[in-house]
């Protein structure tokens, strides 16, 4: 059972590095190759695409991460902020920009790190909410 959340884990952490380097339009050519399928590592991290997550409320999606262990929930929150925030700036769905807004707001909250980039977004996303 400890392998599993290891292993979760790194995939939570290996989607948001990706994100972060998509959301910064720096992309690694192994990144591009790779051609990072986000629906089956959301399939591995919480057994559902990402369309089904975003069907869900932001209360439900809360939630879900609530019931990890709470040492990850920050990891949790920055790799939904990313992946909404990334469908939010693909697609411009007001409903991604408010989820990725909460989930950025969320992981700082429970980080305790100062984040520029992570305020730089969420100032974009207040603007575009408005």
């Amino acid at each position: 059972m400890i392998q599993d959340k290891d292993f979760t884990l790194r995939l939570i952490r290996q989607l948001t590095q990706a994100l972060e380097k998509l959301l910064l339009g720096k992309p690694e050519e192994s990144l591009m190759q790779k051609e990072l399928d986000f629906d089956s590592l959301m399939k591995d991290i919480f057994k559902m695409d990402f369309t089904e997550v975003s069907l869900k409320s932001k209360e439900e999606i809360i939630e879900m991460v609530k019931l990890r262990e709470s040492k990850d929930h920050a990891d949790y929150y920055e790799m939904l902020g990313n992946v909404f925030m990334f469908h939010f700036r693909t697609e411009a769905k007001v409903d991604f920009a408010e989820k990725a807004k909460t989930f950025y707001e969320l992981y700082l909250q429970t980080s305790g790190i100062f984040a520029m980039p992570i305020i730089n977004r969420i100032n974009e996303l207040i603007s575009v909410l408005k």
